[in-house]
């Protein structure tokens, strides 16, 4: 589960927003109005979610290759 902190909170406290997610492995979402606008996750997160996204990624060209071409109309 995910820490969340109003924009304006997150701004005064940045520095320690970001060592919560370096050093305690949390992760940040920082709301506005109660909404979701961004999160805060380490590089090692990250790096994970890219790689999970260019492997759905290249899963759907692969099944859309298999099928083959469209035909001629």
């Amino acid at each position: 589960m995910a820490y969340e902190i109003p924009v304006t909170q997150a701004r005064a406290e940045l520095a320690e927003l970001i060592n919560r997610v370096v050093y305690g492995g949390e992760r940040v979402v920082v709301t506005r109005h109660g909404k979701p606008l961004v999160a805060l996750v380490s590089a090692a997160d990250l790096e994970r979610l890219e790689a999970l996204a260019e492997a759905s990624q290249e899963r759907a060209v692969s099944s859309v290759t298999s099928i083959g071409p469209a035909p001629a109309a």
